[in-house]
């Protein structure tokens, strides 16, 4: 019988993390808004964020890359997690903690490269790119520090007040003396585990789309060096289509580690590994998905075989990418283990409670209750 309390989903809590994930969401959605805005046509926006080399008209330029549609859907996703309280709190916390660590490691560059680059000459348009970025840098800590403070809060074993809730279900129950087996066939774990089947899927297909950007980034700091991979890495080097899209290096860097991690927690079936797959999955799609297209419009793939190594392994990586995602996705959708119900059929021992009856022909209690009584 589970003891656990729901000490993540209290008011406070809840109501911080929603608010924190609204705010995520109407920012980003407020530069979406802006670029539909200055767009000749809403399909211009579509074909920027597919890679077009296209600029909104004027001196003004593109605000928003393919990712931040993401990041706008993930926020509301999390706070509805949060809100209709998912199945333990290590679910809800997965979901803030994949939304604040994408939305964290997404923004960060944005914060030296807003006018690195592009040629803006709306102080106040900077200005505004920048407070984006910090106010969503901050909103990503602190739905950090509200999953951690969740998930500390649960206890651990051993230690007064708290107590283990994702280890394996007890088989005593409450009663002296009267022990209840495991039903055979059942797959014991905390309410929210994934499947086996589905969890080894998902990490297997994360762990080779981020090996593939691994081995991509790799080739790049070989080929180029030390020194000038940093520069490009960072956004001193190169160009970026949008003020808050990341360089193209950091963005494959921060997929393959969200992936590689993701990969981790499927294999050890982990309780938020569902909603970690699944943002990994959702960014690794659309990463491949926009590579692909920039490829197919520079008509790499009719001359695959003459490309440099490094062409390849990029479309390889992108088609991976691609490819591994929206199965990832299918797989984090599979439900994962349901919580423990009551069992109507327990034991338990009387005069355990106050004023409870004794059973007719039972003996009396001891006198002294021994432990477990």
């Amino acid at each position: 019988m589970s003891t656990e309390r729901d000490s993540f989903l209290t008011n406070g809590r809840r109501r911080a993390a929603t608010w924190l994930c609204v705010l995520l969401a109407l920012s980003g959605a407020g530069w979406i808004v802006r670029d539909l805005t200055v767009a000749g046509q809403g399909a211009d926006l579509w074909r920027h964020w597919c890679g077009a080399a296209l600029r909104p008209g004027g001196d003004t330029v593109w605000a928003t890359s393919a990712l931040d549609p993401l990041l706008v859907l993930g926020a509301p996703a999390a706070a509805a997690a949060v809100r209709h309280r998912a199945p333990a709190p290590s679910v809800a916390a997965g979901a803030l903690c994949s939304l604040a660590a994408g939305t964290a490691l997404l923004r960060l560059p944005v914060l030296w490269t807003a006018a690195a680059r592009l040629p803006v000459q709306d102080d106040r348009l900077l200005t505004w790119t920048r407070a984006t970025a910090a106010a969503q840098l901050v909103a990503a800590a602190v739905l950090c520090a509200v999953a951690a403070g969740a998930v500390r809060r649960r206890g651990r074993p051993g230690r007064p007040g708290g107590r283990r809730t994702d280890a394996l279900p007890e088989v005593a129950s409450s009663a002296y003396g009267v022990v209840h087996a495991v039903p055979y066939g059942a797959d014991p774990g905390p309410a929210g585990r994934p499947h086996k089947g589905p969890a080894v899927v998902a990490g297997l297909l994360l762990a080779v789309a981020g090996l593939a950007l691994t081995a991509r980034e790799i080739h790049h700091w070989v080929r180029l060096g030390g020194e000038a991979y940093g520069r490009r890495l960072t956004g001193g080097t190169g160009a970026v289509g949008a003020l808050l899209e990341p360089p193209a290096d950091w963005e494959a860097a921060v997929l393959a580690l969200l992936a590689l991690a993701a990969a981790a927690a499927a294999f050890r079936r982990a309780a938020w590994a569902r909603p970690a797959t699944a943002a990994a999955g959702a960014l690794l799609a659309v990463h491949g998905a926009v590579a692909l297209a920039l490829a197919m419009r520079a008509g790499e793939f009719g001359r695959l075989a003459v490309l440099p190594g490094g062409a390849q392994l990029g479309l390889a990586a992108a088609a991976l990418s691609a490819a591994a995602g929206p199965l990832v996705l299918i797989a984090a959708a599979r439900p994962g283990l349901p919580p423990p119900a009551a069992d109507p059929d327990e034991v338990h021992a009387y005069g355990s409670a106050p004023g409870e009856a004794r059973p007719p022909h039972a003996p009396p209690p001891p006198t002294t209750l021994p432990p477990g009584w």
